[in-house]
């Protein structure tokens, strides 16, 4: 297998803080890779080591080849988490100088910022300043800016951040276009929804150290299943009664919809038997346990917290 970037026993320290701790990962080229974790884990410092903002105290990095990724700057796209744009500059122009910037003619530049506007919606606001921009659409323009001198590797940090789900679609199709023309991609995020969707790989870290990494399907089935529910009306206190007595170990809720987990050896027919005539049950399947669910249960084990919870 091909790798876009490798890390060995990497660790990257601040003072007395160590933000990485010997992490070592393999990003196969050509997929999509999700860096997961809570804030302050580790992952924008691990991204930054990437693109040599940050360089290790310990352990090597390769990325597309070189142990020293600066000498591939112009072949990576990145997007940081902290962005912002040129406000009086115009969006065709601003595209623009991102790819001047990697080494791009004036003349391809300007050619390619008008194409990738206009395939992405956005042919109407060439000569517009960035200044009048929505934060969605702003987002949009320094994504193309990312990808304009087309990267074989593109790193995106929370790039799903703050946007509508109009343009979190649109950030979720542009990272699978990405992927079909077989560059890869490694973004951060909070949204695990988006990552259990779209990721081959997913990693894990917390507190510096990492959790798991791997495929994500073979990280989800290892994790077991669970009971996904579709319900009308109040669950509040049946919830309370499946974790009290013992037939559900922990119960996501959000309102509409749930995520339930039996305890081991309990027939999830007997927590059915005991939602019917108490909600108006409207789907009840059994499923892999979400993406969303693992990251949780994985925090809280590390956390020292009781993993049990009741059904707010």
């Amino acid at each position: 297998m091909t790798y876009a970037a490798t890390l060995d026993h990497v660790t990257k320290r601040f003072g007395d803080h160590t933000a990485v701790h010997d992490l070592s990962l393999r990003i196969p080229a050509g997929s999509i890779y999700g860096f997961i974790g809570p804030n302050g884990a580790g992952k924008t410092t691990t991204i930054r080591m990437l693109m040599s903002i940050f360089y290790p105290d310990a352990g090597q990095i390769r990325v597309l080849g070189h142990d020293r990724p600066e000498v591939v700057k112009d072949r990576l796209g990145y997007l940081p988490e902290e962005k912002g744009l040129y406000k009086s500059m115009r969006v065709q122009e601003i595209v623009a100088y991102f790819g001047k910037l990697k080494g791009m003619s004036t003349r391809e530049a300007n050619e390619r910022a008008r194409d990738l506007l206009v395939r992405y919606g956005l042919g109407d606001w060439l000569q517009v300043k960035c200044q009048a921009l929505s934060k969605g659409m702003g987002q949009k323009v320094q994504l193309l800016g990312t990808i304009i001198h087309n990267p074989e590797l593109v790193i995106l940090d929370e790039p799903f951040s703050g946007l509508d789900p109009v343009n979190m679609e649109l950030m979720r199709s542009t990272i699978l276009d990405m992927k079909r023309e077989g560059r890869t991609v490694i973004f951060s995020t909070h949204v695990m929804k988006q990552a259990e969707e779209i990721c081959d790989f997913v990693f894990m870290i917390h507190r510096s150290k990492k959790v798991f990494d791997g495929p994500i399907q073979q990280i989800k089935q290892s994790a077991g299943g669970g009971i996904h529910l579709a319900y009308d009306g109040s669950a509040t206190e049946v919830f309370g009664e499946l974790t009290r007595e013992g037939l559900a170990t922990r119960i996501n809720d959000a309102g509409k919809e749930a995520e339930i987990h039996p305890a081991e050896g309990v027939d999830p027919q007997a927590i059915l038997a005991r939602l019917v005539g108490r909600v108006t049950v409207r789907t009840f399947d059994l499923r892999e346990v979400s993406l969303h669910e693992i990251f949780v249960r994985k925090v809280r084990e590390l956390s020292g917290e009781v993993l049990e919870e009741t059904p707010r």
